[in-house]
């Protein structure tokens, strides 16, 4: 039990982490609605659960090496500077309704948005390899321990960030369109801001191999 109320805890402290993935999923469900944030929560759940395979197998070191985070911080700050980008430039629809045509690219979308913008976050990163090196110095934890504490902090922050798209979806009636033009550039600039600290980020790690 104490794996499982573990994972918990360590699952409600990542979900509650205000980071790009939290302004973009509410943002996303408020636009596009509940199954548009639904399909980027599992994008999330999804690089979430790689980091923890490639973490816990061992592979911690490597994400460890300082080459490897100069080209994650300045490729992750590329995307995030794309993203803020969009979000900035785009324009608002007169109607805040989630649009039906091409309902299976905008899942995928959503999916592969929800993928990178958390799987390019060197600190989700650190955040893995921190648990990962938990599990280890954890020795009375057994093989079964290990599993529940990891599917737990899973499970959390899967379900958090469902319920965060369908609180945001529950908004969408009280959103006018100027309103959601307001949001979209607090997001865009969210994004812009962390696209700048990804970026000092990779400069900081590339001074260590000058």
């Amino acid at each position: 039990m104490q794996a499982l109320y573990e994972g918990i805890g360590m699952g409600l402290l990542l979900s509650v982490f205000l980071g790009p993935v939290f302004f973009s999923l509410i943002q996303n469900s408020i636009q596009n609605g509940f199954r548009s944030g639904l399909f980027m929560a599992f994008g999330i759940f999804t690089s979430d659960t790689l980091y923890v395979l490639v973490t816990y197998l061992g592979l911690s070191q490597f994400f460890e090496n300082d080459l490897f985070n100069v080209i994650l911080g300045y490729a992750g700050g590329g995307i995030l500077l794309v993203f803020g980008l969009i979000s900035l430039l785009k324009p608002v629809s007169p109607t805040v309704r989630p649009k039906e045509l091409q309902v299976k690219n905008k899942r995928l979308k959503n999916f592969l948005k929800g993928f990178m913008l958390n799987g390019i976050n060197p600190f989700v990163l650190l955040f893995w390899i921190s648990m990962a090196s938990l599990v280890h110095v954890k020795s009375h934890f057994t093989a079964s321990d290990v599993f529940v504490f990891f599917a737990a902090i899973l499970v959390v922050v899967l379900l958090t960030d469902i319920l965060k798209a369908y609180l945001a979806k529950l908004l969408r009636s009280y959103v006018t369109p100027r309103l959601m033009g307001i949001l979209n550039r607090v997001v865009a600039i969210v994004l812009l801001i962390f696209s700048i600290r990804l970026f000092y980020f990779a400069y900081e790690s590339q001074k260590l191999l000058l």
